[in-house]
């Protein structure tokens, strides 16, 4: 099965193609307006990146992407969620409004996008947060700058050389 993507909204798939593979559809069906799924959670299995959104329920006060008119209607738990994952030592928000939440949440300075964070506790593990730009294709800056911060990310993390 392979994700749907009617509008195209988010550049995730293609900023991880050019980042990892060099090629922004590689992860991308484009003839048939889909995501290659599991191409994607290979690529996530093999670099152990785990994606989850710091609302698990917000509410869209606008028909649009923008994160000015999103209501957080529920936060996630990240300490219960990094007890699942206790290998995991760094963070990276994609968006204003999660880096916000975030930042309000344990006391972190906000970072400067493609900017990162002293160390922090959140429950009894000690995280990173790195502040990228949105991926989101309202957010205007091209798929190669946004790459270009992505790869730079992921040297400094350590998932690529």
């Amino acid at each position: 099965m392979d994700f749907f993507y009617p509008n195209r909204t988010n550049m995730m798939w293609e900023v991880f193609g050019e980042v990892f593979f060099s090629d922004p559809e590689r992860l991308v069906d484009v003839e048939h307006k889909c995501f290659r799924q599991k191409e994607i959670e290979q690529l996530l299995i093999d670099k152990g990146i785990a994606i989850y959104d710091t609302a698990s329920a917000v509410i869209r006060l606008q028909c649009n992407a923008s994160d000015k008119y999103l209501k957080v209607v529920e936060k996630t738990n990240l300490t219960l969620l990094l007890d699942k994952i206790p290998l995991c030592h760094d963070v990276v928000c994609t968006g204003q409004k999660s880096a916000e939440i975030l930042c309000e949440d344990y006391g972190v300075e906000l970072p400067a996008i493609g900017g990162r964070s002293n160390p922090f506790m959140i429950g009894t593990h000690c995280m990173i947060l790195h502040r990228m730009p949105s991926t989101s294709r309202a957010y205007p800056l091209p798929l190669t700058e946004k790459a270009r911060y992505y790869k730079l990310l992921f040297k400094d993390i350590g998932l690529i050389s």
